[in-house]
């Protein structure tokens, strides 16, 4: 409630207390300019990280350049490969997806890519065999979903599909991509160098294949006639798989080389053993080099960018809050930065393309580096810098990849170190600001409610002074004894307004009376006088003085005078009754109405200031009311108080003039009744209060007129004939109304 009513009133913003809070979260700077620091700092050591690697990479690549001899030949020893052996086929291999036509003693000379349990998604087993100058592969593939290449697409990249790598008999590169449209016959496009688009856009009729579903995934089976090989016989499978139909994202990429399960860029591995032999004692703790030709082919390869084990952290006493600010940094850090934390974990197929990306840019004459996250949360720098020959041709690339989680994990323990030690400071300095600000809105708000006590609802000064805060010494207490003086002031002048009236009445009486009587007896010396129109205008201007000096004297002691009453239990019904038949008689202009009950209604009152109360709210309804329509008056009981209503036919309140109706010196007659100085309808306010009781004003339902509500509370009187009154004696009273 205080909150709306905070929302309603026109003096609207924050509290005193809210000011110092938010003042004191501007500290929050300290650690935010805290935290980009050590951020800037990450950053700086992963620059000067990034610097030195490509530094090591370009020393690396200077020891191969102008060696062309150890990327010409290509390797033949056994040990620089994994061997695919190719079985003699007794009979002849239809294209159906079926092995039965392959013999029962080859359907158990397979060999399994992938994971080493062949269960999940893209492993797959391969059988090779040979008849008729023709190589015959057989793959079952694991895949639960099987994502077909849709022909609106140009990239042939974005299905599940298998690539097909070899050297051809002329020495280069040969790359195919075996597209899977639909359950049934397979084509076979030569591929450009990114393994995205089709090179000249005519399929490979030499690969002849067809392509079955299964319950776990699908079936390959499919030929290619040796001479496509070349004598050399290099050849490598990969399956790429495919899931979401939507965005073709590539998930898992399976191949029979390198051997599966090890971290790799994906390309075709070729080792050539005095590559491996220059670069073997270069590696180091935490890092991984590779020499790879200019047709992204591995060459060699040495050491690993896996870190060690990290030794558990030594525990500290506030490890539990070095863990709650670890789950909260993420949030932390993109409040700060507007970027997010971690960098999002690498899918196979982004890895592979972030690879290739360096490696493309290095052979293409740019040393460059970048930084990428795996999937077991190893940070790695990679730096890539080009071979050349004497000519400055490029003709290879050395890659280094090093891990970082060393610099991190110094980073991080840095950082948790000085935020825990702003997040104490802040956090004292805050908890004093708030308890400082809480004591002075505390000693405010006393200091209001004491003042605001001063004051009743109608402006009536309660106490002349103040006790709170009058001793203080700071800007409260000297607030606090301004409006002590200030209420002191109030209660002299308040005293000098009371008592002026009965000053008036007396000093005023005297020449009225004076001018009465020589008014009285200049009509008797002259009595031609008597019906003279200036007499009888004197004689009623001093009627109107007297009457208006008595009723100011009436309201400024009307309080005093209520004190020394002495009330008595009467029933209003009988008041009411002969009441409204006496207005009948003495304003015989007006008709009244009267609707009471058939019981007796008792309260304690004083019957002459009841009907004092009457008169005023009876004189107001015949100065109101329509000519020829009734004043009606009612009574009503409830359960514990009873309603005297008095409603006349005529003008309507005006809007929001119920809450100054009932004050003293307020009137709504308008500006011809300057007579009327609003002290009738304040006299009865301060007799039904005086009663314990209250008035109200309110138009009519229909907008026809006003009624003036009076309330009061019931005795308690034992009465037998009030036996037969009911529970809730009248549910609602005949005259309805409603606020204007």
């Amino acid at each position: 409630m205080a909150v709306l009513q905070r929302l309603a009133s026109p003096h609207r913003g924050p509290r005193l207390g809210t000011k110092i809070m938010l003042l004191g979260l501007m500290l929050l700077v300290v650690p935010y300019f805290s935290y980009r620091q050590l951020v800037e700092m990450e950053r700086l050591l992963v620059r000067g990280q990034s610097h030195a690697q490509l530094l090591t990479a370009e020393g690396i690549s200077t020891l191969f350049n102008g060696r062309d001899d150890l990327f010409n030949d290509l390797p033949v020893s056994s040990q620089d490969y994994e061997a695919l052996y190719a079985h003699p086929l007794q009979s002849t291999i239809r294209l159906d997806g079926s092995n039965e036509d392959w013999g029962a003693d080859l359907q158990t000379k397979f060999r399994q890519f992938g994971s080493e349990s062949g269960n999940r998604d893209a492993d797959f087993k391969l059988w090779i065999g040979e008849r008729s100058n023709q190589l015959h592969l057989y793959m079952t593939v694991v895949d639960n979903v099987l994502v077909p290449r849709d022909p609106d697409y140009l990239r042939l990249d974005q299905a599940d599909h298998v690539r097909i790598s070899f050297i051809r008999a002329d020495g280069e590169d040969a790359r195919l991509t075996m597209t899977l449209p639909a359950p049934g016959v397979t084509t076979t496009y030569p591929m450009d160098q990114q393994w995205q688009r089709a090179a000249n856009g005519i399929p490979d009729n030499r690969v002849q294949g067809y392509m079955r579903p299964t319950d776990t995934g699908l079936v390959i089976e499919f030929r290619l006639p040796l001479s496509m090989v070349g004598s050399r016989r290099f050849f490598g499978l990969t399956y790429v798989d495919v899931d979401d139909p939507i965005s073709r994202e590539q998930v898992q990429i399976t191949q029979t080389l390198p051997t599966a399960g090890k971290e790799s860029f994906n390309l075709v591995v070729l080792r050539s053993p005095e590559v491996l032999n220059i670069i073997r004692g270069l590696g180091y703790s935490g890092a991984r080099i590779l020499v790879i030709d200019a047709q992204q082919r591995v060459r060699a390869e040495t050491g690993a960018n896996q870190s060690g084990t990290p030794s558990e952290a030594e525990t500290h006493w506030y490890s539990w809050i070095t863990d709650l600010f670890a789950r909260a940094r993420p949030f932390l850090h993109y409040v700060t930065t507007g970027t997010q934390y971690d960098q999002p974990l690498l899918t196979p197929a982004d890895s592979q393309r972030l690879a290739s990306t360096a490696i493309e840019q290095s052979l293409a004459g740019n040393p460059m580096t970048l930084q990428r996250r795996l999937a077991d949360e190893q940070e790695l720098i990679v730096a890539a810098h080009p071979i050349v020959t004497e000519n400055d041709e490029i003709i290879g690339t050395v890659v280094v990849e090093q891990n970082i989680n060393e610099i991190l994990s110094f980073q991080r323990a840095t950082l948790e170190q000085v935020i825990l030690l702003s997040v104490f400071s802040l956090f004292a300095v805050f908890i004093a600001l708030l308890a400082f600000a809480g004591r002075l809105a505390w000693r405010i708000r006393k200091l209001r409610r004491e003042a605001s006590a001063a004051i009743d609802d109608y402006g009536r000064l309660r106490r002349s002074e103040l006790t709170r805060e009058m001793s203080a010494g700071d800007e409260i207490g000297e607030l606090a004894r301004s409006v002590s003086n200030m209420l002191s002031k109030l209660h002299q002048h308040n005293n000098f307004l009371e008592n002026m009236p009965r000053t008036l009445r007396h000093e005023i009486n005297n020449p009225l009376n004076t001018l009465s009587t020589s008014l009285d007896n200049l009509a008797e010396e002259n009595p031609d006088v008597q019906s003279s129109k200036y007499l009888a205008s004197a004689k009623r201007g001093v009627n109107r003085i007297g009457s208006i000096v008595q009723n100011l004297a009436d309201a400024a002691n009307l309080e005093e005078s209520l004190q020394a009453e002495e009330r008595e239990i009467i029933d209003i019904q009988l008041l009411l009754k002969s009441y409204v038949a006496n207005c009948s008689i003495s304003h015989s202009s007006a008709e009244f109405v009267y609707r009471g009950t058939s019981y007796p209604v008792h309260a304690n009152v004083s019957d002459f200031r009841i009907e004092q109360l009457l008169d005023k709210i009876v004189d107001n309804a015949i100065d109101f009311h329509r000519t020829n329509s009734p004043i009606k008056v009612q009574l009503d009981t409830y359960r514990d108080y009873l309603q005297i209503t008095v409603a006349n036919r005529g003008p309507v309140l005006p809007k929001k003039a119920e809450d100054s109706l009932f004050d003293s010196m307020v009137s709504h007659r308008g500006p011809q009744n300057r007579l009327h100085f609003g002290l009738g309808l304040y006299v009865v306010r301060i007799i039904a209060e005086y009663h314990g009781g209250f008035v109200r004003a309110m138009n009519l339902t229909d907008g026809s007129g006003v009624a003036i509500m009076v309330q009061l509370p019931l005795a308690r009187v034992e009465s037998s004939s009030r036996s037969n009154r009911q529970s809730n004696d009248s549910t609602e009273p005949e005259i309805r109304a409603q606020r204007g």
